[in-house]
């Protein structure tokens, strides 16, 4: 414990010296901004790694407009039972908590989950061909099931406010009711949609061709429905370990003509003239460029995963909501809508304000979808009861579960 503190007092001076020569790198990037951009295109196929393109001058601190007073909010998560074989059967559970917040507009939240159980033999190792392990495999599925039921749930709340909208239109002129020809359509209520966490999918990088197209477009089918109904979708991100905007300082610290990695620095593994700001990270260096309630450079991914998501190339910015320096991560048809953008920006700020640091609508989603001791235990009593339903004798657990579970001493 000792030693842990000595190391952190030590890192914390090491990392104000690191602050101060970003700074500096930032003031002299922001000068050469075009020419590093040219050499940044010119030279990508060479530069070992990865970093984002800025849309807007390095030096950009925008502050966020203040959200309307009527507004929806919808978010997903997901949690689950993983498989095990000392159980009495070998299967897994997805959970994905759904949350829609309405604000101004005197209708009920919902806030539920949707359970499924995989139990099949084409569910459970089907993964095992390309050599992904169960327990990755039902992460990887819980990923593209949050996206689908993020859709569906958006598509249900435009479709209850068509309802609506035609039931007024309906009314009548009769006794106190409003007659038909003095009737206005309602201005679209802005809607923002959040998921927890990055909408860049590292992990399909490592994926065979084969498994990856079982998980990324539903993925990418979800978020055209999404762009169909014009609700945009932001993927929050606290605490970000992210360094693709400082990477960017990297193209000035080069100490070559050019940035060709491939040629004079092709051993990425060990640390290269150009990591001078090594193990600082973007939320640290916009800490000290941000006040309250702006954000920062819109910059736009260069992760080759990316590449894969055809039109829906991965734009992020920096926000300091207060507590922390989020990392905001949309499509590219929100970011290029600039209207569209500041506005969910702004539904985002209030929903961590709500949520006293951290959007209420992703917590509530997280609280929904996350199953606990006792949900497990239920899960389990209730499929114990179908499988004695159904004439299966000797149903229970190993006797090293039971052994575990319970104390002879």
């Amino acid at each position: 414990m000792q030693g842990i503190s000595q190391h952190l007092s030590t890192e914390v001076a090491a990392s104000r010296q690191r602050l101060e020569l970003a700074q500096d790198l930032m003031t002299a990037a922001y000068k050469n901004q075009a020419e590093l951009m040219q050499r940044q295109k010119q030279w990508r196929d060479r530069i070992l790694f990865s970093t984002a393109v800025p849309m807007e001058p390095l030096n950009t601190c925008i502050d966020l407009p203040v959200p309307p007073k009527t507004h929806t909010v919808l978010a997903t998560d997901g949690s689950q039972i993983a498989p095990n074989h000392h159980e009495i059967a070998y299967c897994y559970l997805l959970n994905i908590g759904r949350v829609v917040l309405h604000y101004g507009q005197n209708r009920q939240p919902l806030l539920d989950s949707l359970p499924e159980v995989f139990y099949r033999p084409e569910d459970l190792y089907i993964s095992r061909q390309w050599g992904i392990r169960t327990e990755e495999w039902m992460g990887y599925r819980r990923t593209a099931s949050e996206a689908t039921v993020l859709a569906e749930l958006a598509a249900a709340v435009v479709g209850s406010r068509e309802q609506e909208d035609k039931g007024t239109r309906g009314q009548g002129g009769q006794g106190g009711e409003r007659p038909i020809t003095n009737y206005q359509l309602p201005i679209t209520t802005p809607t923002l949609a959040m998921v927890d966490g990055s909408l860049i999918y590292w992990f399909l990088e490592q994926l065979p061709l084969e498994a990856r197209d079982r998980i990324l477009p539903p993925i990418l089918t979800a978020w055209e429905q999404l762009k169909a109904l014009s609700i945009p979708i932001m993927g929050y991100l606290s605490a970000s370990r992210s360094m693709e905007s400082l990477n960017f300082l990297r193209l000035q610290a080069c100490i070559h003509e050019v940035p060709d990695c491939a040629s004079f620095c092709p051993n990425q593994i060990e640390k290269v003239p150009c990591q001078v700001l090594e193990p600082l990270r973007d939320a640290a260096l916009w800490s000290i460029q941000l006040q309250p309630g702006q954000r920062s450079t819109l910059w736009r991914s260069s992760a080759r995963i990316t590449e894969l998501y055809g039109d829906c190339t991965i734009y992020f910015c920096y926000v300091h909501v207060g507590t922390e320096i989020a990392r905001v991560e949309v499509p590219a048809w929100v970011a290029e809508d600039e209207a569209l953008f500041n506005q969910s920006l702004g539904l985002m700020l209030a929903q961590v304000q709500k949520g006293y640091g951290y959007p209420v609508v992703l917590a509530e989603a997280h609280n929904q979808a996350v199953v606990r001791g006792g949900d497990r235990a239920r899960f389990f009593a209730m499929l114990e009861q179908q499988m004695i339903k159904a004439g299966l004798r000797n149903v229970g657990i190993s006797y090293k579960e039971a052994r575990k579970r319970g104390s002879i001493a």
